[in-house]
């Protein structure tokens, strides 16, 4: 069984398992390790570059407006952030892309609280590089609770202070590993957006907010609630 045949057991046993979602989080980058998958070396030295970068301090801070945005959903219809603020509070996602294990993982965490989510009068949102086509399986699977967002060529990440290149190292091992990412999103960029986490007030505001340049922790389901539900306080 060669390695990649390994990782995606782990990540269906890991996805399966009674974990929150830092643990599920833990337990794939350590299997990672585990099986020596040559990503794992590779993404800890693009989370040092993007610490010594700050990468992320630009990104909306506590209290300030989540700038706008229209962007396509995976049906083809172009949505705002002010028709989804219309309807009430926002979990905003970027996430890498539909191919990414660590993204998976927590979209599923994701969708599998949406009911405590809708309750707070809330829905999830994930804004990523992949063109509809490659968006539209992972919105299947997520059973229509995530509403998964294309942002074409990283513009509204790069805006944010929030995409990365991700360096000649990962493109090769990306290519060998069959992950075109060119064919995914449409340009041969090679840029990703840094995953992060905002809660969105209805007026616009950034309630909570997780931006770490360790891209494979993400905010806390608890945590995300936590601040949803001091939007009905």
């Amino acid at each position: 069984m060669n390695t990649r045949t390994k990782l995606r057991e782990a990540l269906a046993n890991i996805c399966a398992a009674e974990m929150t979602l830092g643990q599920r989080l833990a337990a794939y980058a350590a299997a990672m390790r585990e099986f020596k998958s040559p990503f794992s070396d590779e993404y800890d030295r693009i989370v040092e570059r993007l610490r010594t970068g700050e990468a992320g301090a630009g990104a909306p801070q506590l209290g300030e407006l989540m700038p706008s945005f229209v962007l396509p959903a995976a049906d083809g219809r172009l949505v705002s952030l002010d028709q989804l603020l219309a309807r009430g509070p926002l979990v905003v996602s970027f996430n890498r892309g539909h191919w990414c294990p660590f993204c998976k993982i927590e979209l599923r965490s994701l969708a599998a609280a949406e009911g405590d989510i809708v309750g707070c009068g809330a829905q999830i949102v994930s804004i990523m590089p992949d063109r509809q086509p490659f968006v539209a399986p992972l919105a299947a699977e997520l059973a229509g609770k995530v509403l998964i967002l294309t942002d074409m060529d990283n513009s509204y990440a790069l805006s944010l202070g929030l995409a990365m290149w991700i360096g000649a190292p990962v493109q090769k091992l990306c290519l060998d590993y069959g992950l075109p990412l060119q064919d995914f999103q449409g340009n041969n960029a090679w840029f990703l957006p840094l995953p992060a986490t905002f809660v969105v007030a209805p007026d616009g505001r950034v309630a909570a907010r997780f931006v770490n340049p360790e891209f494979r922790a993400r905010m806390a389901i608890e945590d995300i609630m936590a601040a949803l539900q001091s939007q009905r306080a």
